[in-house]
């Protein structure tokens, strides 16, 4: 049988869909370069030659699945006028990003110790918590709360979706749509019923 042999392109993109599936099963430290290399049916020069190391080729894979993600995040907030809509869909996609790229979210949630800065979880979820912070600051404004709050409600509706989805990633229970449906529930709730001046009562 003759083996077609791979352009470079086809190498580098084999090799980085074996890095991502190895490194979402075992994580970064125990993801060795030979592993990769046996995987892909290649020798360790080859893997060096694309990307340097096992720091190189798991930050092209951090930063396709940050992207990938972010992505499907801000498409969610670029439809809907409603702030209630705009969290539902914001909720739905990453609870479909969860369930369509599995490994790619593993990857994420776990330390990343070579990452650029712009390439861990916390820095993407920031960045997420910027584009709904715009959002609730329009809508604060319009129902008198102070908008420069904005910034830390944004922060802890991101955080509450997320921590919910690596949870989820796991348990798969209830159904998807569910779920977001029981995240917009509390957090719409919520922050329908804010008081203007909140109190700590245990405090006061």
């Amino acid at each position: 049988m003759v083996r077609v042999r791979m352009t470079g392109k086809e190498r580098r993109e084999q090799l980085l869909d074996v890095s991502r599936a190895l490194f979402a099963e075992k994580g970064f430290d125990a993801t060795s370069v030979e592993e990769i290399a046996a995987r892909a049916s290649v020798s360790k020069p080859v893997v060096y030659e694309h990307f340097g190391g096992k720091e190189g080729i798991y930050a092209v894979v951090v930063d396709r699945e940050m992207q990938r993600l972010m992505d499907q995040i801000v498409d969610a907030l670029d439809g809907g006028s409603h702030p209630r809509e705009l969290l539902e869909q914001a909720a739905c996609a990453l609870l479909d990003y969860i369930e369509g790229s599995a490994d790619g979210f593993r990857i994420l949630v776990r330390d990343s110790p070579v990452a650029s800065s712009s390439g861990t979880f916390s820095s993407l979820l920031n960045d997420i918590a910027s584009q709904v912070e715009h959002i609730l600051g329009l809508h604060f404004a319009r129902q008198g709360y102070d908008r420069k709050l904005a910034a830390l409600y944004a922060q802890a509706l991101v955080g509450m979706v997320a921590l919910t989805g690596q949870w989820w990633l796991e348990a798969r229970k209830p159904k998807k749509d569910e779920v977001a449906a029981h995240l917009v529930n509390l957090a719409w709730n919520g922050l329908s019923a804010m008081e203007h001046k909140p109190k700590l009562r245990s405090r006061s």
